[in-house]
């Protein structure tokens, strides 16, 4: 083998190896939900929790059952509860990020339609590591009733 055929057969190798180490970075998303909406309800918030197993940041959400999807914080502020976007939610390395109704998270505005309970409803969040490497996660959240508990099967 030639120094040339080596080298070419090391550079292979070591660009495999970095897109395996690429591919293994993971982002896990457990106990996702949407509230569930009555007729004409022109929004909803979507809830889960996310964890990244290197430094990231969530950067935004999409959904085709609503026209806009933010990520939103609530804060105490002079007394008041307040609610506001936010430009992302820091993921750190192997920590348990909750989104839920008192702190961050998703709002989806501009419904499309009426959210039933019991749907599925697809959720795509776009997450950013620390080297700026975007990653698209694919999610399908349930929708639960008004108190956030899971749909009643009822005979």
């Amino acid at each position: 083998m030639t120094a040339v055929q080596h080298l070419k057969r090391l550079t292979l190798g070591l660009t495999l190896l970095g897109l395996a180490a690429h591919a293994s970075a993971q982002v896990q998303v457990s106990d996702a939900w949407v509230r569930a909406t009555v007729p004409g309800q022109p929004a909803s918030g979507a809830f889960m929790t996310v964890t990244a197993d290197v430094d990231s940041k969530l950067l935004r959400v999409a959904s085709p059952v609503a026209k806009d999807v933010q990520i939103h914080e609530m804060s105490m502020q002079d007394d008041v509860m307040r609610m506001g976007p936010v430009d992302s939610v820091a993921l750190p390395a192997g920590k348990a990020v909750t989104l839920d109704p008192n702190g961050y998270h998703v709002m989806l505005m501009g419904l499309t339609g009426q959210i039933k309970e019991g749907d599925p409803v697809p959720l795509t969040l776009t997450v950013e590591n620390a080297k700026g490497e975007q990653q698209a996660v694919e999610v399908k959240a349930i929708a639960r009733g008004v108190d956030g508990t899971a749909p009643s099967h009822k005979h």
